[in-house]
């Protein structure tokens, strides 16, 4: 592993600011892949849930960094992609932490609404000097899978 100890990856709040801003810029603008690829483990996944059109099933798609990076950019070429975090739930024991982080998608950073919410399910490992991505699996919200108000933004009062 590539030793790189910097604010994106020595603590929760770096890595997981990084990982969305690596993915969010305007249609055409290119993304840093090096950036993106430095955030994983070498054989770390993204696995993206895909449920059946009537929402019976579901299948995982499952890519390795380069690959989803590949995909996704073929989609930024056309649109523009702003993913942001709305909530976050952490747990860690000992060099592992899970990290609940709910999010939204906007085509453009001052577009009013969301186009897509959903949670990302994110696992880090900590080495000791650095943060580091194992996998990130996500489902998005739906009429059949709207986000639990726990997962939401508290509201202060």
């Amino acid at each position: 592993m590539q030793a790189q100890h910097d604010d994106e990856t020595t603590t929760i709040d770096g890595i997981i600011r990084a990982l969305y801003d690596s993915i969010s810029g305007p249609a055409e603008q290119k993304r840093d892949l090096r950036r993106f690829r430095s955030l994983f483990l070498p054989d770390a996944r993204l696995i993206r849930t895909n449920p059946s059109p009537d929402g019976t099933a579901a299948e995982a798609l499952v890519f390795d960094v380069d690959a989803y990076f590949k995909r996704a950019c073929e989609y930024f070429k056309v649109e523009g992609f702003f993913e942001s975090e709305l909530a976050r739930r952490v747990d860690t024991f000992g060099h592992v932490t899970q990290v609940f982080s709910t999010y939204e998608s906007r085509h453009a950073a001052d577009e009013p609404e969301p186009f897509s919410r959903g949670i990302n399910s994110i696992q880090l490992f900590h080495d000791g000097a650095r943060f580091w991505v194992v996998t990130i699996f996500w489902d998005f919200e739906r009429p059949d899978n709207m986000i639990p108000a726990g997962y939401l933004p508290q509201a202060s009062g």
